[in-house]
């Protein structure tokens, strides 16, 4: 939506890919993940226009590396990565800030305070301080956009990689942000053979040094950085200092409470390193000092240590935050996202003030709307092969009776932990862990270990976390069985393409990588087939590989429902149906099978008429339903055909 000529509104991502626009970026790249994945996708509407180069990587410490090369030859370049990609890239960025880089190199983490679709909500900015690298936070889209493009170019002139980190709620709330021109791209790329950028541990000690120096002329800069503001009374004696989102939170609830004269508000922009100066100055004229922060009290660590470094000069002055105890949400202190509740309760306790976030009416008003709110639980999207795959996993596990178990990860696969996958996966956690996982069970068999385990992975994360697991397992002779989930695109972050695909991110054409050829080249033995064509075959085809011994490989390939649906051919669009003369409801003996247990959220029963019934405006015609009903009652229509037919 156009606000003005040269103001629009824009999502934080959006921003920050702006911002790389306007900072000079030749080259983008990343690997998606919630939240971060709209920034590369906007970079890519920049490419045809303004020549740069934007890809998708296999994983986020190959995106590090291959937009450090750009950095190496003199252009300038961003990659963006979820948290707990920080955690892949890490060892490459706590080398390569040991070297001068002839370009810019900026890293874009975005983390997931809550978390809302993470295995963790791991605090990304600790990595600037064990990589010795500028950190950045923003609070709005617009500072964001600034942000970015400010620190390309500072980048550039200091010679080290930076870090501007995001949280889930910027990166994807809204707001107006004034466009800058464009810089056009004039610098030819070489890399200087004469300055060899390497590692050697006889250069690593004195490269240190050089990197501490530098830091230190990062902090004289950051004392002086307009993205650090101070808003309230000249000597107020009670001081917030926020970061990131906040600094908009602290506002708020002083505004509510009404303290404007009395609180003074230090929004922090340049986390680390912490402007020391600028905080000494105002730790010298408060007495008191609350911190609001995500997540970690990584500011108020910083400032205490500082404060303990100067304590005879700057008088007594007492902390408050997440290590006193005094700023904590519903889940305990130092734990999820933070809000202006949460701020307003810590004020109205230190100031002795009644806080009421809400009016009374508006309050019972909520309460009453919240009786009608139908609960809704997690659920994998209509049609989705996953379901039909986790189905017969668990069938083929039953039916082997050896009390065998599923190890996984994050994904949409993922959901398989819970009712829509039937409780199958029973350890989640990183990308890949669940081959990692089954390669240590596969090696407990002398000490009595005897279950059978199942290891589930995404295609996009089997190339991008899976295969150090699978060369593994191969060389260590581990008897397993690994299972690919191929729905053919990265589903659970915005459908971006992955080696699999027959097409890069920009359309053209490329050879696929198929998983089962990897795997076939270490010696597995192999089983490709659709989870959904023939479901008695799929479960036939996991019990067998169950019997068997060895390092075995199943890929259950079928496309991502909800993404096919975006390309199906117009006459081909099936939809099941029930038969409501056929359907018998509750007196049929399945107990509900298709709308309890099955659970497609297509499916739904009316519970007047005692029947079950299908949305056809949803349903994605996958025929699953249709093979399972022990009655014969779905069957599937070309709804197309039909409306010929009329």
């Amino acid at each position: 939506m156009e606000l003005s000529a040269d103001r629009i509104l824009l999502m934080g991502n959006e921003a920050i890919a702006r911002g790389a626009l306007e900072g000079g970026a030749a080259y983008a790249t990343g690997y998606p993940g919630n939240p971060s994945s709209e920034i590369v996708e906007t970079m890519f509407g920049y490419q045809r226009e303004h020549g740069i180069r934007v890809e998708w990587s296999a994983n986020e410490i190959i995106a590090l590396e291959a937009a450090a090369a750009f950095a190496f030859s003199g252009l300038r370049a961003i990659v963006t990565m979820k948290q707990n990609g920080m955690n892949v890239a890490s060892d490459f960025l706590t080398t390569v800030s040991l070297n001068e880089l002839k370009g810019g190199l900026v890293l874009v983490v975005c983390d997931d305070p809550g978390p809302m679709t993470s295995t963790n909500e791991q605090d990304s900015r600790h990595f600037a301080k064990i990589a010795q690298v500028p950190l950045l936070e923003p609070f709005t889209a617009s500072e964001a956009k600034e942000m970015m493009r400010w620190l390309l170019v500072f980048s550039e002139q200091m010679g080290i990689p930076c870090i501007l980190r995001s949280v889930s709620r910027l990166s994807h709330g809204r707001g107006a942000v004034k466009l800058g021109p464009v810089p056009s791209q004039e610098i030819k790329p070489s890399f200087d053979i004469e300055k060899p950028l390497v590692g050697l541990p006889f250069l690593v000690t004195p490269n240190h040094a050089h990197l501490l120096k530098k830091m230190k002329e990062v902090q004289t800069t950051f004392d002086k950085s307009p993205f650090n503001e101070y808003t309230g009374p000249n000597d107020a004696n009670f001081i917030i200092m926020a970061t990131g989102l906040g600094a908009l939170y602290a506002r708020e609830a002083v505004n509510m409470l009404h303290l404007e004269q009395q609180i003074g508000i230090l929004k922090i922009g340049t986390i680390w390193p912490p402007p020391s100066h600028l905080i000494r100055a105002y730790l010298k004229q408060a007495k008191d000092v609350l911190f609001v922060e995500e997540i970690d009290p990584f500011l108020e660590d910083q400032v205490k240590v500082l404060y303990a470094e100067h304590a005879s000069k700057l008088g007594a002055v007492s902390f408050y935050g997440k290590n006193t105890g005094d700023i904590y949400g519903p889940s305990g202190p130092g734990v999820g996202e933070m809000n202006t509740d949460i701020v307003l309760d810590a004020l109205g306790r230190i100031f002795n003030k009644e806080i009421s976030a809400c009016a009374s009416p508006y309050e019972d008003a909520r309460k009453q709307a919240s009786i009608l709110l139908v609960p809704r639980e997690v659920a994998f999207c209509d049609g989705c092969p996953h379901r039909a795959s986790f189905l017969a996993i668990k069938a083929a596990l039953e039916l082997d009776g050896r009390k065998g178990f599923v190890v996984g990860d994050i994904g949409c696969y993922g959901l398989g932990a819970g009712p829509t996958g039937f409780n199958q996966i029973k350890a989640l956690h990183c990308m890949g862990s669940g081959m990692g996982n089954a390669c240590g069970f596969s090696q407990m068999a002398s000490f009595g270990f005897n279950q059978p385990v199942v290891a589930v992975i995404g295609d996009s994360t089997f190339f991008h976390a899976g295969l150090p697991a699978l060369i593994n397992a191969a060389f260590n002779k581990a008897d397993g069985l690994f299972i690919v989930l191929d729905n053919a695109v990265t589903a659970m972050t915005g459908f971006q393409v992955n080696p699999a695909s027959p097409f890069t991110a920009t359309g053209k054409a490329t050879r696929p990588v198929l998983a089962e050829d990897i795997a076939r080249s270490v010696g597995a033995k192999i089983t490709v087939l659709d989870p959904i064509e023939d479901i008695q075959e799929s479960i036939h085809a996991v019990y067998a590989a169950l019997q068997e011994e060895g390092l075995r490989f199943l890929v259950f390939r079928r496309p991502c429902a909800t993404f096919e649906k975006k390309t199906r051919a117009a006459e081909e669009i099936l939809k099941a149906r029930i038969d409501p003369e056929s359907c018998i409801g509750e007196i049929c003996g399945c107990n509900r099978f298709c709308s309890r247990v099955l659970a497609c959220p297509s499916i739904q029963y009316d519970k007047d008429k005692d029947r079950a019934f299908i949305n056809e405006d949803t349903c994605n015609g996958c025929g699953l339903c249709v093979q399972l009903c022990p009655r014969q009652a779905i069957s599937l229509v070309n709804i197309q055909k039909e409306g010929r037919s009329a």
